[in-house]
């Protein structure tokens, strides 16, 4: 297969996790006979400071050019300290989704063996939790009407039954895959906009009979999901609700840095860690490039290589049975294996697979 890849590695720990995603990239190109064309695009607080906007036009061509987006984090401490700035650079993600059509965010969750003791969590609560977390991108507060000044602010948490409709879908489509399990999460006995969520989902529901269908209010699936982990197959709910709780679910991974996700929906797909930009790390070869090697297979098996896809999830998982891994997640005792030399392990692994 031909690919092209546009390459955004944004700010912080951006470059370096980056980098590690792309030598995965050529080396299972290089074993599965693909040619992979990239081209490399500037977002976030880097593009600010170059030329004054988080998603200029130049990376929004290179985006629609590409096959798939390969993206890694954008934010700055600048900017979160500053509640007046005009430019943020998160403001350059939320474009790229919306200019793209990226309605359809897939974060899952699962949980590795030999990282059970680092969750927060007891072992025999978290042990086999594997879900999927499907959060409409596009939608609600991010993207709704917004006012603020000195005395008052709001934001619109603003939905159309297309929108709700087109994501419920997606969650079906996973689940028919998976364990036949959807759970729509809402807070449907306060909000107009979830009873809206819980209405369409109502009638959608009926047209697969095969899937267990339930409801819970977001604050009820926040509590399920550190109690009961394995309860859940496919949680679908609203932006806001979504970037909460799939942060919430890193407790269960043992890490941030574990963690992949796809946005998909009417343009080039994009594939990136869930985890930021973590700028304190920035070029201090600590931050883990597992979440963003990850996405690397799920960028593969979105164009149905699951070979591929596969030889890298076996990849990660010899790492971390190696106690390959970075220092947040190392043994006591461990080495010290940086960004670099997690990502160099991979690849070693791959070449010689």
């Amino acid at each position: 297969m031909n690919l092209k890849i546009a390459v955004l590695p944004g700010d912080g720990i951006g470059p370096e996790i980056i980098k590690q995603g792309v030598d995965v990239i050529d080396a299972i190109a290089e074993k599965f006979g693909h040619k992979i064309e990239y081209q490399e695009a500037i977002c976030g607080a880097h593009a600010i400071d170059l030329v004054g906007d988080p998603f200029p036009d130049d990376t929004f061509n290179i985006c629609k050019w590409a096959d798939a987006v390969l993206f890694a984090a954008v934010g700055d401490p600048r900017f979160d300290n500053d509640p007046k700035a005009k430019v943020r650079p998160e403001q350059g993600l939320l474009a790229m989704r919306k200019k793209l059509g990226l309605f359809a965010n897939v974060r899952p969750v699962q949980t590795f063996e030999c990282l059970l003791h680092k969750s927060p969590l007891k072992d025999e609560i978290i042990r086999n939790a594997d879900f999927i977390c499907i959060r409409e991108l596009t939608g609600g507060m991010y993207f709704g009407e917004k006012y603020q000044d000195d005395e008052k602010a709001y934001d619109t948490n603003y939905y159309t039954r297309p929108e709700v409709e087109r994501i419920l879908r997606v969650a079906y489509q996973y689940a028919i895959k998976r364990k036949h399990h959807v759970t729509v999460v809402d807070k449907a006995n306060v909000l107009a906009s979830s009873r809206l969520w819980r209405q369409v989902a109502k009638e959608i529901e009926k047209e697969y009979p095969d899937v267990i269908t339930d409801y819970m209010f977001v604050d009820n699936a926040s509590m399920r999901m550190i109690v009961e982990p394995t309860f859940f197959d496919v949680i679908v709910t609203e932006n806001t609700f979504g970037d909460i709780l799939t942060d919430e679910g890193s407790c269960i991974s043992g890490s941030m840095g574990l963690l992949p996700s796809a946005s998909t929906g009417e343009g080039t797909p994009v594939f990136e860690p869930v985890h930021g930009s973590w700028p304190q790390a920035a070029g201090k070869n600590i931050a883990n490039p597992l979440a963003q090697i990850l996405s690397v297979a799920m960028l593969f098996e979105y164009f149905g290589l699951k070979d591929e896809g596969l030889l890298i999830r076996k990849a990660v998982d010899a790492s971390l049975d190696a106690n390959v891994r970075t220092p947040e997640i190392q043994v006591e005792g461990g080495g010290f294996y940086g960004t670099r030399e997690v990502g160099e392990w991979i690849v070693d692994y791959i070449n010689k697979a």
